[in-house]
């Protein structure tokens, strides 16, 4: 593993504020390219006036990743903005942001269809991709102890939302289904999107509650690693999912040319 501050070696001593708050992209590179390369630059640059009230150059921040990634013919980079110049006496004050690059193994596709378990949560400022992940970590975990693959969250609602790490999507009949409550517009899932478009596959958003589970055709999960990764299971509601499901989703994002960084 690399890590990066603003194109340096990172030390320990600058890093002190990197995980408490802060935003992230994550993403996987091959040959130097990655797909969806505007939308990873647009979450930082939209995130980073969200919580620092200061403008990302984004040019610069492709240079560190490209500096980072030299070399390597695949890998699993993560880009995460903070501000070690927030000043916390007045914390709406613009901050001048700071990027650290991280890389590591590449991930690949996996299809090993996960068990679920429901969990009443709400993410603090879901639509951002914010380094505020213990409730993730503690959900998930508490699932894995339960017997279970991982968690997917209810919202106090009542609608199903979104998984630990994952976007979550389902299929009824040829349209694909993208739950309607407080989520992360995950990269992935705008990749898909962009291709099912393209491909004229049906699409729609709509409120999605466990009840509903037993009247669709599949569910899947989707994030940086992973396109279309069937659920087996909600709690005790079991799910199909055909391999011409899989087939559709990952068409639908390799249908996204890799962009140069």
């Amino acid at each position: 593993m690399k890590l990066e501050l603003n194109g340096a070696p990172a030390r320990s001593e600058d890093l002190a504020g990197a995980f408490g708050y802060g935003h992230f992209t994550a993403m996987q590179v091959r040959d130097g390219k990655v797909r969806g390369l505007d939308l990873h630059l647009r979450r930082l640059e939209t995130s980073t006036r969200r919580m620092f009230a200061s403008e990302l150059d984004t040019e610069a921040v492709r240079g560190y990743v490209r500096q980072a990634i030299r070399g390597e013919d695949a890998l699993s980079v993560r880009v995460l903005i903070f501000s070690r110049a927030m000043d916390w006496s007045d914390p709406g004050a613009p901050a001048a942001p700071d990027v650290l690059v991280r890389t590591g193994p590449p991930k690949e596709h996996e299809l090993t269809p996960l068990r679920l378990r429901s969990v009443s949560y709400e993410r603090v400022l879901p639509e951002v991709k914010h380094v505020g992940t213990f409730g993730l970590v503690h959900h998930a975990r508490e699932a894995m102890m339960a017997g279970y693959d991982d968690a997917v969250f209810v919202d106090y609602q009542g609608r199903i939302s979104e998984a630990s790490i994952w976007n979550v999507g389902f299929l009824d009949g040829g349209t694909v289904v993208w739950p309607q409550a407080p989520v992360l517009d995950g990269i992935s899932q705008q990749l898909i999107r962009r291709g099912l478009t393209r491909y004229g596959v049906p699409q729609e958003t709509r409120e999605v509650r466990p009840a509903d589970l037993p009247g669709f055709d599949a569910m899947f999960l989707t994030n940086s690693e992973s396109v279309g990764w069937p659920v087996a299971s909600v709690d005790d509601v079991a799910l199909p999912f055909a391999a011409e499901t899989g087939r559709i989703l990952t068409e639908a994002y390799e249908s996204n040319p890799w962009d140069e960084i």
